[in-house]
């Protein structure tokens, strides 16, 4: 008996799906894929000024947000910090188990700030649900439009997705799958930041 053409696809398909949305909302980008096993993903280096000449995006991107529980985050208010964008989900584990650390190193540290981007369809009640039940993040969190994702960012290839932007505004990092406040810390000293 012969096995279908297709059954060599089946784990690759698994692998992808399993950082998906349970719900209706789209893929984070049909381009790439998700990130869905335990294990840390490569983190992927990107030099800010070849990634946003390729992608046609600033240098410096720009985001103007009203969070959750903080206000209005203005990325622009943040000059003189390093600042963690991270997209995620309340569907994504990776993306919940990674809350913890990024809150840590959000109240350890004076000179970071952390923003997390709820990329998906959902609701600020819906939202305060989910940290009821599971974890918080103590770091303002704004709801973004997954059909109309912040224009300055590169639309998430999979979740979670973190950029590393340093204390000018300039994108010195991106992670794609996910991180810990380590991977940050390090990624924060090789760009000429304090260890």
């Amino acid at each position: 008996m012969t096995r279908p053409r297709s059954a060599p696809l089946l784990p690759a398909l698994l692998l992808l799906a399993a950082c998906a949305p349970e719900t209706g909302a789209p893929p984070p980008d049909a381009t790439g894929s998700a990130t869905g096993s335990s294990a840390p993903a490569a983190a992927e280096p990107a030099p800010a000024s070849l990634a946003a000449a390729e992608a046609g995006r600033p240098e410096r991107p720009g985001l103007r947000v009203d969070t959750l529980d903080h206000g209005v985050f203005d990325l622009a208010e943040q000059r003189g910090r390093w600042v963690v964008v991270n997209f995620w989900a309340t569907w994504c584990a990776p993306c919940i188990k990674e809350i913890p650390e990024l809150n840590a190193l959000d109240a350890g540290r004076e000179d970071v700030v952390v923003i997390g981007l709820a990329y998906e369809e959902t609701t600020p009640e819906a939202l305060r649900r989910f940290y009821a039940e599971k974890v918080r993040a103590e770091y303002p969190v704004a709801i973004v439009d997954v059909f109309n994702p912040p224009a300055d960012f590169k639309t998430p290839r999979g979740l979670p997705y973190t950029v590393l932007l340093d204390p000018s505004g300039k994108v010195v990092r991106e992670f794609l799958g996910p991180v810990t406040g380590a991977d940050l810390l390090a990624a924060i000293a090789a760009a000429g930041g304090p260890a």
